[in-house]
């Protein structure tokens, strides 16, 4: 019997390693698989809100204490880095949309780029930063601090600018954002002190691939409706994707510039995290009462998202490789 149970969890555990050990790959192949099985969507977007906990949940467990801890001493970058993804973006991008009149030519559009701005990173930078070569930990702690004032900030710049346009009141926001990171953390908690930092550690090819899983039942979730959209409005549909794309990739090069004096490695790792934005964390907290605009820009934002880690790869080792031959150089007239 034990054999025989041994025999059954192996195979499953070999699988998702497997698909652990995909990297970037795995990560690009989920949109597309997503996008191309219309009647998965359907059947998962119910459980959207208990995806994006999972994925949450996964992270949180994950969470290197001891490297927290040591980027926590050195607080300055930390802080400058979490005010420009809390405050800074949302607050830019909100003044673009009031000058623009956003709010009153294309009011799912524009709940659409401010829900994105006011979002905390993604609960996979980090992960992504590792697949990357990249520094995970420094987008780790900037990550958590993010997180940890996405609630409060998130319901400030909805007062701000979107006072009226959703669903729940800017308050209400704030307190299920916050209720969801803390089931999330409460849940990742025990996890860790049931099975340990170690096992976690040990297991990570396993919790790899089935992070990408849930990663695939939250894609094929929020893009479901992509291909009939695609085919009743082409040209509205591939200009949202368009503005993704150019929104993604604009945030990362601002960013990468703007941390460019902690070395291009860092700010790079930096810049993927600001532009991979947390819209199920959004999506979750207002229940996905949102305008079909919405939810027709947040399916498309899936591309770059899960596409970009895996195109930005080569650059990222190019990066890396630098800061390893400059550390090498130094230590050499050291010596």
């Amino acid at each position: 019997m034990p054999f025989v149970l041994q025999t059954v969890f192996a195979l499953p555990l070999r699988a998702l390693a497997w698909l652990g050990s995909q990297g970037t790959r795995g990560v690009a192949a989920v949109v597309f698989v997503a996008a191309a099985v219309p009647p998965l969507g359907a059947l998962l977007r119910p459980y959207i809100t208990e995806a994006i906990l999972v994925l949450l949940c996964i992270s949180f467990m994950r969470v290197d204490l001891a490297a927290l801890y040591g980027h926590l001493r050195r607080p300055a970058l930390i802080a400058t880095a979490t005010a420009w993804t809390t405050m800074g973006v949302p607050l830019i991008v909100g003044l673009i949309i009031y000058a623009a009149g956003l709010n009153d030519r294309s009011p799912g559009l524009s709940v659409a780029l401010m829900l994105q701005s006011m979002a905390s990173p993604m609960m996979a930078s980090p992960a992504l930063a590792a697949l990357m070569g990249l520094d995970a930990t420094l987008v780790l702690v900037t990550l958590v601090t993010s997180t940890a004032l996405v609630p409060f900030t998130a319901s400030l710049f909805a007062s701000l600018f979107l006072d009226g346009m959703l669903s729940v009141t800017p308050a209400t926001l704030g307190l299920k954002l916050l209720g969801i990171l803390a089931a999330s953390l409460l849940a990742a908690t025990i996890i860790r002190w049931v099975f340990g930092a170690k096992a976690i550690q040990r297991h990570r090819k396993p919790i790899d691939g089935f992070n990408i899983i849930i990663l695939l039942i939250f894609a094929a979730a929020i893009m479901g409706d992509v291909v009939n959209d695609l085919v009743a409005q082409p040209v509205f549909t591939i200009g949202l994707a368009a503005l993704s794309f150019a929104i993604y990739f604009t945030l990362l090069a601002v960013t990468t510039l703007l941390f460019r004096r902690i070395g291009y490695e860092r700010a790079l790792a930096l810049g993927l995290m600001v532009s991979q934005r947390n819209l199920g964390l959004m999506l979750a907290a207002t229940a996905g009462a949102l305008p079909p605009t919405t939810w027709l820009y947040f399916a498309m934002t899936q591309f770059p998202i899960h596409l970009a880690p895996y195109m930005l790869t080569p650059i990222a080792r190019r990066f890396t490789a630098r800061a390893d031959g400059n550390g090498e150089a130094a230590a050499g007239k050291a010596t």
